[in-house]
Formats: structure tokens, sequence, C-alpha cells
């Protein structure tokens, strides 16, 4: 969908902006019903010293308040994480447009068996920035991830 690819890269620049200020490139833009950008960030966790600042968790911070968030969509540069996953539950965002999974597979699985439509684009910018990303700097990532 040509829309679709529109929005995901307003959130890959998002992703690029994170990278460039030396955090991770993860990227994210809430969209309403109307096709209209509300809400745009990126992971600040090394900019802000933020545990929480996901892109995801950014953009919707961004956004600020909504009355409802049904005719929304998420778009995201990396498939989500639980934290991330759970906040769109919470939220009932009903659909995720989701970059990449290569280099982290997120929660697709428990976003589907909750309502939530799910689209893969499999952008090789969005899985470049991030294996560039992860290479560079694999404590940081590990980090992200929670992992040892």
């Amino acid at each position: 969908m040509q829309d679709d690819a529109y929005y995901m890269k307003r959130a890959y620049e998002q992703a690029l902006k994170s990278y460039e200020e030396g955090g991770c490139p993860i990227g994210s833009v809430l969209v309403d019903g109307e096709g209209n950008i509300i809400g745009a960030g990126h992971n600040m966790r090394v900019q802000s010293d933020s545990p929480i600042l996901h892109g995801e968790m950014s953009a919707l911070t961004n956004a600020g308040r909504q009355k409802s968030y049904l005719k929304t969509t998420l778009y995201t540069t990396l498939s989500p994480c639980m934290m991330c996953s759970g906040t769109i539950v919470q939220f009932k965002i009903p659909r995720v447009v989701v970059g990449e999974n290569d280099n982290f597979g997120g929660n697709e699985d428990f976003l589907r068996e909750r309502g939530v439509a799910i689209t893969l684009l499999d952008d090789p910018s969005c899985k470049e920035l991030m294996s560039k990303f992860i290479a560079e700097k694999p404590e940081l990532w590990n980090e992200d991830i929670a992992e040892e």
C-alpha cells in the first residue's frame, strides 16, 4: 500500500534521527483515520536516560491524550517489544505496520491474538539501519532489549 510506504518513511526518518543522536534507531508515527500524523517519535532511552521511551512510546507520548485510538494506525520501524505491544493492546490500536522483524522478532503473535492487524513491510532501509546499529553498539542494543 502506497500510504504505508509513505508513513514508514516518516517513521524511518525518526529512527535515523535517533541514530544520529547516538540512540537506538527505532522510529514510529501514529496516524489518525484521516491520514494525519498525530504523533511522531523515536527511541530516546539514551537521550532522555529513560528505560521506557521506545520509539512507539515516544510517538504515543508526542500524540498526547486521545479520546480513542480505534481509528489509528501505528507505524514502527522494528517489530514492537512486549512493553510497546502491551500499550498497543491497552489503547486498542487496531493496526500496526512494522518496517522489519529480522533484527528483532517482537511480539506480533501476541498482538494478532488480541485482534491487532499486523502488516509487515520487510523494509530494506529499516533492516539496514538496525543491522548497522547492532554491529556498532551491541551492548546498547542488548540493553534496549533487556539481554545480558
